[in-house]
């Protein structure tokens, strides 16, 4: 059985390839600077789940993203202080290589799955560098009301889709 790829080193020709994306990104995205600014982003990545613990996927292999797309999406994110990635999915197995790649000053709060055919298993997660924002211990869910008033009577409300 060979041996599984490390995902903390890239082959030469992802190395070069991740090399010229970091290149891309110095020139698009602003330099964290300390006491100047904090830089959030938000980021729909497309079914955050599963990946092929390898430096390629094949013709046919699934899940398509592997570990070059999730050192690329790393280069994007650390850029960043505080990044909500939407569209995680039940399996956090992208996350947990993407953490790791991240490094040990970044850690991330989940929401719950967001049940049903209109939730599609999906959860956002919350990804922050610790060196530059430290969570209050606070997380809530805001579910707000949609009230929908009958005449004659008083009105009924119901919980918005979020």
């Amino acid at each position: 059985m060979a041996a599984e790829a490390d995902i903390l080193t890239p082959p030469q020709t992802d190395a070069a390839r991740l090399a010229r994306w970091q290149e891309a990104l110095d020139g698009t995205v602003p330099a964290k600077t300390d006491g100047a600014n904090l830089l959030v982003a938000t980021w729909n990545v497309r079914a955050f789940s599963d990946l092929t613990k390898d430096w390629t996927s094949g013709e046919g292999v699934s899940p398509k993203r592997n570990f070059t797309d999730v050192h690329a999406i790393a280069e994007v994110i650390r850029r960043f202080d505080v990044v909500a990635v939407q569209e995680v999915r039940g399996n956090l197995r992208g996350l947990r290589f993407l953490m790791k790649i991240l490094g040990p000053d970044w850690a991330f709060i989940l929401t719950d799955v967001t049940q049903g055919k209109a939730g599609n298993g999906e959860r956002l997660a919350f990804l922050f560098d610790t060196r530059r924002v430290k969570p209050s211990g606070l997380a809530c869910e805001l579910v707000a009301s949609v009230s929908t008033p009958t005449p004659g009577s008083s009105s009924k409300t119901k919980p918005a889709s979020r």
